[in-house]
Parts: C-alpha cells; sequence; structure tokens
C-alpha cells in the first residue's frame, strides 16, 4: 500500500489510490491531486535551495521543469530534505533538454560537494606541535599518513565552474569567465563557512590520494605528473585551511 502511494503521489497519470476517502463526501480524487501538486512544488523547492547557481544559469523555470522530471524519477529516500539532491547532477547530465547548457551538471556536482562539505562532520585540526616534528625531520615524511577533514573534496571540470559559482555569488564579473575552460579545485567548510579553491590538477590527486589512505610520499608520487604541481604550495594549503587533521608515523 504505501509502494502504491508514493508513485501515486509523484505521477501525474497514476490514478487515485483506490482506498481513498474525505471526510465530508467531497472528491477524494481532487484532494489527493491537491496534495499531490504540494509534495512535487516542496521537493523541486528543496532542489532550487540546494542547486541556486544551477537553477541561475538556466532560469526558474527551466530548473523547476527539470526538477519535476528528477523529483518523478529519483524521489527522496530520506525524511532529511535539506541534504535532498544527491545523483541530480547524473540525472543532468543525461536529461536531453540541457545538452545546450554542457557545463550545467558540473555545476550541479559543485554544488553538492558544497552540500556535503556543509554537513561534513567536525574535526579539528592537528596540533601545530605535531606538524612542527613532522616537518623536522623530512627523511620521515614519505611515511607518514596525513588524515584529512572531512569536508574537503576535489572536483575536476571541463568548465570554469569555480569561476561561474564566483562570478554568480557577485566575487568576479561574468565577462571574465570563460565557461568552456577546464579547472580544477577543493571544497571545504571553513567554520562555518563552505569555501572553494581554485586549484590544479596535482593537489586534487595528492588530496585523493591522502584520503584512499596513501602515505605521504605515495600522494606525492601520484600528484607528480601534473607540471603546475607544487607540494610546499599544496601542504601549505592544507595547513592554513586546517584541513590536516592528525599526522601518524611520527617516532
Amino acid at each position: 500500500m504505501e509502494e502504491r502511494w508514493a508513485v501515486a503521489l509523484l505521477d501525474p497519470e497514476a490514478p487515485t489510490p483506490p482506498d481513498l476517502t474525505s471526510w465530508n463526501g467531497s472528491d477524494p480524487g481532487q484532494r489527493f491531486a491537491v496534495y499531490r501538486n504540494n509534495v512535487v512544488v516542496s521537493l523541486v523547492e528543496s532542489l532550487a535551495q540546494t542547486f541556486p547557481v544551477t537553477c541561475e544559469l538556466v532560469g526558474e523555470e527551466f530548473f523547476r521543469a527539470m526538477g519535476r522530471e528528477f523529483v518523478r524519477a529519483r524521489p527522496p529516500r530520506s525524511t532529511l530534505l535539506a541534504r535532498y539532491g544527491e545523483g541530480f547532477a547524473e540525472f543532468v547530465d543525461g536529461f536531453p533538454p540541457a545538452a545546450s547548457v554542457p557545463y550545467l551538471a558540473d555545476m550541479a556536482r559543485l554544488e553538492m560537494h558544497c552540500l556535503a562539505a556543509l554537513h561534513a562532520a567536525d574535526a579539528d585540526p592537528a596540533a601545530p606541535q605535531v606538524l612542527e616534528a613532522a616537518l623536522r625531520e623530512p627523511e620521515c615524511l614519505p611515511a607518514l599518513r596525513l588524515r584529512l577533514h572531512p569536508s574537503l573534496r576535489c572536483l575536476r571540470s571541463e568548465f570554469a565552474v569555480f569561476s561561474l559559482w564566483d562570478a554568480h555569488r557577485g566575487e568576479l564579473e561574468i565577462s571574465q569567465v570563460n565557461p568552456l575552460a577546464a579547472e580544477c579545485g577543493w571544497i571545504l567548510r571553513s567554520g562555518l563557512e563552505v569555501r572553494l579553491l581554485p586549484m590544479c590538477a596535482g593537489d586534487c590527486d595528492f588530496v585523493e590520494a591522502l584520503a584512499r589512505g596513501n602515505s605521504f610520499g605515495e600522494a606525492a608520487e601520484a600528484a607528480a605528473g601534473d607540471r603546475e604541481f607544487d607540494l610546499g604550495r599544496c601542504l601549505a594549503t592544507l595547513l592554513r585551511w586546517g584541513m590536516v587533521t592528525s599526522v601518524n608515523g611520527i617516532k
């Protein structure tokens, strides 16, 4: 019964559940149609709040029409609507009317990363003396294993999604952005604020290797193929934003 109700709620072509009645004898189909519309509208509104720049890129009318299709294809599996939207970027990738905006799906990925970073667990940065001890013995650095803050995420895109995000937030002139320029970057939470840091591909390789549990040396090797990668700058950026939460392997 619950499954039949869920299908009927999200599919306007589905019949009204046969066991539905109204207290005053009025047409239950009409009442159910109103309820169905309210459910879909609230879910689409949740998507619009999670993906504000994605919405701005195509306009509210287009976004809401696309959102309704997503809601019907992928209804929420949790009561936490603040996190609803997983899989939206992949849906956009396969949504034919969105093909004329090739960077739209990656913008949705970026905004989903922002949401995930915002709700990630808290973690204190490693104590300065721990990091100082590690740096005093450079010969031991390759074997160290760094644990990173749970909010830290990487995104590689064939498009300038980081710059577009900044432009739509008023932090960059849109005329300065070439949307077809590839960009990479980190998404992290500092305090209560989510921040986007444009970085090179090697920086993402380094962070992703550490996140997989690789040693410092192995992570540096994974990033070495990128000529733009600067290990000192990358490490300094991680430390500046408090993204290293523990260092294991110090004698």
